[in-house]
């Protein structure tokens, strides 16, 4: 976090007053648009590319140098990449981010069982997530993931994850579930059955039309109320089983998460400024640059530049559409990007340290009671 705290000053910087240049500390790559599911929340197989190399992963990873704090290796499914381990060394050994989090169908077995243990062994110093997403319990998962056997291919991957841990340590292996109209209403249930599984983090976000997920339009995000009902239950059980050490920090974060996502929801519109375009960023597929995935409007396309981020992160485009941001011209509650808008703001920040202080006085007023 010290390497953090000093980009986070020079992005607040140049939030305000559009100086110094800054690159992205938060950076997700969709390394491809094909997945062997069919989501009833996404349609990203319908986009076509021509996918960047390794190689040129490489090269973008070190026109980026030491900014990306946080990289997300997104898809698409990325383990049908037969190179995603290259793709790993490369990020790492130009950017070196203190995080990798990788977001997983789990359906691709044979191809994970080859690459993460190659992936571990390079990420040594690092922290490696691997979310496996699940949506639901057994057939009702295959149903929104229409694909059978969908739910025991993920847990086949999951349970091959998580042996991989004693090994190496640096793993998290996380479960990861999309609230939407087809689950919501189930998730007590849904939560009781995924945490039985036994995952290092259990984390959500919400169903959002997105114009990379090509969903605009086809009505996925759950009611207002609905959503607020299913978080509120997830915050209970946060604050009254709270964990200990950096665990609560990120419980503390999911706690205002939520809260901001239900208000995002039921205001439409930024209850705190975004960040996207400045502190966050997406790569697409095939080289385009995005401020964010919910618009996925290209500020540009590396192949076009040589590859060189800075190039098009200070050109015209990507400036219109921070400007554009800035005004709360959108509004989204997409998490990736609320984590990173969260650590700029000074209200976000102090209810997450609070959080964490009221955990920490839950878990030593019940220490105190037992026997």
């Amino acid at each position: 976090m010290l390497r953090l705290l000093p980009r986070l000053v020079k992005h607040q910087l140049s939030y305000r007053w559009g100086w110094p240049r800054v690159l992205p500390i938060n950076v997700t790559a969709s390394v491809t648009f094909k997945c062997a599911s069919r989501c009833l929340t996404c349609y990203v197989t319908s986009r076509k590319a021509k996918e960047l190399s390794a190689a040129e992963y490489r090269r973008i990873f070190r026109s980026l140098g030491r900014d990306p704090f946080w990289v997300t290796i997104s898809g698409g499914e990325p383990f049908l990449r037969p190179d995603l381990a290259e793709i790993v060394d490369a990020i790492c050994e130009e950017s070196r981010p203190a995080i990798i989090n990788i977001p997983t169908s789990g359906t691709t077995h044979k191809h994970i069982v080859e690459q993460l243990p190659r992936m571990l062994e390079r990420t040594r110093g690092m922290q490696l997530t691997v979310n496996f997403s699940l949506d639901d319990v057994g057939e009702r998962h295959d149903f929104i993931r229409r694909t059978p056997r969908n739910w025991q291919k993920t847990l086949e991957s999951l349970r091959f994850a998580q042996s991989l841990k004693e090994r190496y340590p640096h793993l998290v292996v996380g479960i990861h579930s999309v609230i939407s109209v087809f689950n919501v209403r189930r998730f007590p249930e849904i939560y009781d059955a995924l945490l039985a599984l036994g995952p290092d983090s259990y984390i959500t976000e919400v169903a959002e039309e997105r114009a990379e997920l090509q969903s605009v339009g086809t009505g996925i995000t759950p009611p207002p109320r609905d959503y607020a009902t299913a978080v509120d239950f997830l915050s209970a059980r946060i604050r009254a089983a709270p964990r200990a050490g950096f665990a609560s920090i990120i419980d503390a974060f999911r706690l205002e998460y939520y809260r901001l996502a239900k208000r995002i929801l039921s205001e439409r519109r930024q209850v705190i400024p975004c960040y996207a375009g400045l502190t966050s960023c997406h790569i697409a597929a095939d080289g385009d640059v995005w401020g964010c995935c919910t618009r996925a409007e290209p500020l540009g396309n590396l192949r076009e530049v040589d590859y060189d981020f800075a190039r098009l992160w200070q050109a015209r485009p990507a400036g219109a559409f921070r400007r554009s941001v800035k005004n709360r011209e959108c509004e989204c509650p997409l998490a990736n990007v609320s984590y990173t808008n969260m650590l700029m703001h000074p209200g976000s920040l102090s209810r997450v340290g609070a959080n964490a202080v009221a955990a920490l006085w839950h878990r030593r007023a019940h220490a105190t009671q037992r026997p």
